[in-house]
């Protein structure tokens, strides 16, 4: 059942999980014979990363970040605070940044640059949305479910003010509920 809040389902659960499941078997094939450490970019980022460790066939690790760059906006500040670093030594591994939207990019590009300097042996970027519209630095996903729309999503991981991530699905969140805060 659709929440109020919610003007319209974009991604169903359905969709979702087939999506992931398709990514999970890509990456297991572009990883074979490969240190795999999953890193979860916390807290959008935690359903789709389960459903998509589910699928992925190949021996990996994962590890958690926290950075946030929105705070209880709709866009990002620009401003990039981590508030929770991986805990082991990424020398040699081969890093998979699971997020939850790639819009701005500004978040993935600091985290790519602060990981990089840890001595990876390489790293990626696997994203449920992509969002280039939004994009104000120069990043791609290698790896992505959907495209997403010029819209505020949430549900599946995505919030509003830390509300809306348990929604099954990925809907466009009504103005209504962010206008005049």
């Amino acid at each position: 059942m659709k929440n109020k809040d919610v003007e319209q389902v974009l991604f169903s659960e359905a969709k979702i999980r087939k999506s992931l499941k398709e990514a999970g078997e890509k990456i297991s094939s572009d990883y074979r014979d490969k240190n795999l450490l999953i890193v979860c970019v916390l807290k959008g980022a935690v359903m789709a990363t389960a459903e998509l460790l589910k699928n992925i066939t190949v021996p990996c690790s994962i590890d958690f970040i926290q950075a946030s760059s929105y705070g209880e906006k709709t866009s990002s500040s620009g401003k990039v605070v981590i508030k929770k670093d991986i805990g082991q030594d990424l020398s040699g591994c081969d890093l998979l940044i699971c997020e939850d939207i790639l819009d701005s990019g500004l978040t993935l590009s600091k985290l790519c640059d602060m990981l990089s300097r840890r001595n990876p042996r390489s790293i990626k970027i696997f994203t449920m949305l992509d969002k280039p519209e939004g994009r104000k630095v120069d990043l791609k996903a290698d790896y992505f479910c959907f495209k997403a729309p010029d819209a505020f999503l949430v549900g599946y991981g995505l919030d509003y003010a830390e509300k809306y991530r348990n929604l099954p699905y990925i809907g466009i969140l009504k103005k209504s509920v962010y206008e005049n805060k």
